[in-house]
């Protein structure tokens, strides 16, 4: 039966209901435990309502925030009745607050922080993320990551315990919240959880708690990345290169979006590397052509954007800029100098050795590095570059 509460509003309603009950008294772990049960209430039953709608249901909840927190509290006061340590919370049964109106204030900046706590693996800190701010079950979230539910519910409650003494009142750092958001981004899609949909709702609400350029930055490059989204995949499943990819499936009022984002954060000139990083996203979308993509302005983005992290993957991923924009033999040096132990080391030289015209080498690099990628889809792809290339090498023998 459906709950006159929509689930996805619940779900956006979870971080401030969780900092009421802490307010309240309840430690982190136990709010986040009682408003668990209340979200699965809501879906689960519907809640009574004073008067039936016209099609003889229960009305819609008017309070949805105060309705949750009313049934997250009494699921924590359950559970602190039978608790052990009962005595020492006797006041908190005594002072149950009335139904009604919940305060204003709100806690998801604070919960942000609190769930990418340095103290957690990123693993860590991305489930718990998902669950306490984004407000999925453990299911969900074991289903995305295609792991079984128990072992997800050991590493979220290990997590729990880990934040279990962390005040709210304590600074964050945004660029680990960030970090954390953009890991929940690239995970993509599996099971029935959309986290790069969950990653941007995430990161919307974020950019509502909080004025920072860094934050728009990474809502802007979420947006461009996932506009292409439909073009990514053949109608087989396989993986269709950003050259190769059909610009008319690209979601052009999400990418306006992401624009528009992204020109407001460089205005403020306070550049970072998601500003850097959509700035890239936004020259690819605003190529009409493979063809037409401005490499010359991408090099010196990738330029500014090694300079403010000196990754290793940037290089890489500045290599091919700059073989596109200077030629492949341009390309080829300046790989030279990233680690080829780097993921997709490989696989880079392979392309820009196809560029230069030596296909022999390039099909040997493309079978190489088949057996080293990290999923099937890219497996798939660079195997079928390799037998690309070696049919052409048999045709032209």
């Amino acid at each position: 039966m459906t709950s006159p509460v929509d689930e996805a509003l619940l779900r956006s309603l979870t971080p401030g209901v969780i900092g009421i009950l802490v307010r309240r008294g309840a430690d982190f772990a136990a709010a986040e435990d009682a408003v668990q049960d209340a979200l699965a209430e809501a879906v689960r039953v519907r809640p009574a309502a004073s008067s039936p709608d016209s099609s003889g249901g229960a009305a819609p909840v008017r309070d949805p925030k105060g309705w949750l927190v009313t049934v997250a509290w009494r699921r924590f006061l359950d559970a602190t009745r039978s608790d052990a340590a009962r005595r020492r919370r006797e006041d908190l049964v005594d002072a149950e607050p009335a139904p009604g109106p919940v305060p204003a204030a709100d806690d998801t900046l604070q919960l942000y922080f609190l769930c990418a706590h340095p103290s957690l693996t990123p693993s860590s800190a991305v489930a718990l993320t998902l669950r306490a701010v984004g407000g999925l079950t453990t299911r969900q979230i074991a289903q995305a990551y295609l792991v079984p539910e128990a072992t997800m519910a050991q590493r979220i409650s290990r997590a729990k315990r880990t934040v279990a003494g962390v005040r709210f009142d304590q600074p964050g750092d945004v660029a680990t919240v960030l970090r954390v958001l953009y890991l929940v981004f690239n995970e993509g899609y599996s099971g029935d959880v959309d986290l790069a949909a969950e990653a941007i709702r995430l990161t919307r609400q974020l950019a509502a708690a909080i004025d920072h350029p860094e934050v728009a930055g990474l809502l802007s490059l979420m947006l461009l990345h996932h506009a292409r989204r439909a073009a990514r995949t053949a109608a087989d499943g396989s993986l269709v290169p950003l050259a190769e990819q059909d610009r008319g499936r690209w979601d052009t009022v999400t990418i306006a979006a992401g624009v528009e984002i992204l020109q407001a954060a460089l205005a403020r000139d306070r550049l970072g590397q998601f500003q850097a990083q959509a700035a890239i996203a936004a020259l690819h979308a605003d190529a009409p052509t493979a063809e037409e993509t401005d490499w010359v302005q991408i090099v010196e983005w990738y330029d500014e954007l090694a300079r403010l992290t000196d990754s290793p993957v940037v290089r890489l991923n500045r290599a091919v800029a700059v073989g596109e924009a200077d030629g492949p033999r341009a390309g080829l040096a300046a790989l030279a100098a990233v680690d080829d132990a780097l993921p997709r080391h490989t696989a880079v030289a392979a392309y820009l050795h196809e560029r230069d015209g030596d296909l022999t080498t390039a099909a040997r690099l493309y079978a190489e590095a088949a057996r080293k990628a990290p999923n099937l889809a890219e497996r798939d792809h660079l195997t079928r570059q390799a037998a690309r290339l070696n049919t052409h090498g048999a045709h032209d023998a």
